[in-house]
């Protein structure tokens, strides 16, 4: 199913749902002609450089990684899933093959949610365990042309996106979905409900060719990330070093998301990768046992609110097209090669990637590989703790 007018069909949803996503529950996510414009020309700039910097690669590299490739394993789309990361519903199945992972709060901002993005994930094993959406993670998996999976959801606020054209959803059968794949998803024995909800590759592929969704990139996909060349790493030497990022700081407690799960990456100069740690310890695939390790590491601070007394969520992943947008308050923090570089991050469209750069407007270069992207409540930037 390919999509149709998506960007007047990302306003309308937004409209209609009285700001998905925004800050302002109340307010729309269009802008004025004059913001959008200023928008545009900010964001076309850099992704003008961006498709430069992807279109030198002498082989076929990957979207995600910048890694070589095969061209069809390029061109094969990834597969985003909604993960569990309340300790209960920890460790996580075959999430170290994820080629990009996104991290935010969920309710009440006591503990955080993940979403992987796979890629060659038709043939994976077991991959849990499955959650529910959140309409921020949904506009994220936007920027990548993903298929996006999930396991119950926040209808009220994101039940028609998940079942307009806008969005090729894979969700369990629940109450809100239009189109369920009953049979994406099973539960073990070996947990206790709700985190024993799992997936497999085969499954997924069986719901994505029911739903006749492409298994391909859409030509409207843009790339993302600006890779250092092939061959090299990205130079940054003249940047802060940072070699432990606490994204919720050092205190428990503290409603941020990120305190409570005590989330850190730690640099290891010997290779280069930025382990994670959580609850005391390693952050481990199940399937693997082995820690979660990536290549870089971004904080991208957002704003957000509390949408009702249940502690629902909102955060602003629109990066440009609201009403009064100033661009120069959204702040991006990439760690990539033991240094910190910071900057600004823009977005003029929801089927559009959110593109970082630095101070004087050029993408902020990463190294080749797996990255993790924080998303920050802004109102807890304070709380970040780098050393």
């Amino acid at each position: 199913m390919r999509k149709i007018s998506l960007f007047c069909l990302a306003l309308g949803l937004a409209a209609m749902l009285g700001g998905c996503g925004n800050t302002d529950a109340a307010g729309e996510s269009q802008a004025p002609e004059s913001v959008q414009e200023e928008t545009a020309e900010n964001v076309s700039a850099a992704e003008s450089e961006v498709e430069s910097i992807a279109e030198q690669d002498s082989v076929p590299t990957s979207y995600l990684t910048g890694l070589e490739v095969t061209e069809e394993q390029r061109n094969q789309r990834p597969m985003a899933v909604m993960i569990n990361n309340i300790k209960a519903g920890t460790p996580q199945a075959g999430i170290g093959e994820a080629s990009v992972i996104y991290e935010a709060p969920m309710e009440g901002a006591d503990v955080t949610r993940l979403m992987p993005l796979f890629e060659n994930w038709q043939d994976m094993g077991t991959i849990g365990y499955v959650r529910s959406s959140r309409d921020y993670f949904v506009y994220c998996a936007l920027e990548f042309d993903a298929i996006y999976a999930h396991f119950g959801q926040a209808t009220v606020y994101v039940g028609d996106l998940l079942n307009s054209d806008l969005v090729d959803n894979i969700s369990g059968a629940v109450a809100g979905i239009d189109r369920p794949a009953s049979k994406a998803f099973m539960r073990t024995d070996a947990r206790k409900a709700p985190h024993n909800v799992y997936t497999t590759g085969e499954a997924l592929l069986e719901a994505a060719e029911k739903f006749d969704y492409s298994l391909t990139y859409h030509d409207t996909h843009k790339q993302k990330f600006a890779f250092a060349p092939l061959g090299e790493k990205a130079d940054h030497d003249g940047e802060k070093s940072v070699s432990v990022m606490y994204p919720g700081g050092t205190r428990e407690g503290v409603a941020n998301g990120y305190s409570n799960v005590q989330a850190r990456f730690e640099y290891n100069p010997e290779d280069g990768k930025y382990y994670r740690y959580q609850y005391g310890g390693e952050h481990i695939d199940e399937t693997t046992g082995e820690q979660l390790a990536v290549d870089n590491v971004i904080f991208q601070y957002c704003n957000g609110e509390f949408r009702d007394d249940k502690g629902y969520m909102a955060f602003d992943v629109h990066g440009g097209w609201q009403e009064g947008a100033d661009l120069s308050k959204y702040k991006v923090q990439v760690f990539t090669g033991g240094k910190m570089v910071e900057g600004t991050w823009s977005r003029y469209a929801d089927t559009d990637p959110a593109l970082y750069v630095d101070g004087d407007g050029n993408p902020i270069e990463l190294n080749r590989g797996k990255t993790w992207i924080c998303l920050i409540w802004d109102e807890h930037a304070d709380d970040v703790v780098l050393e």
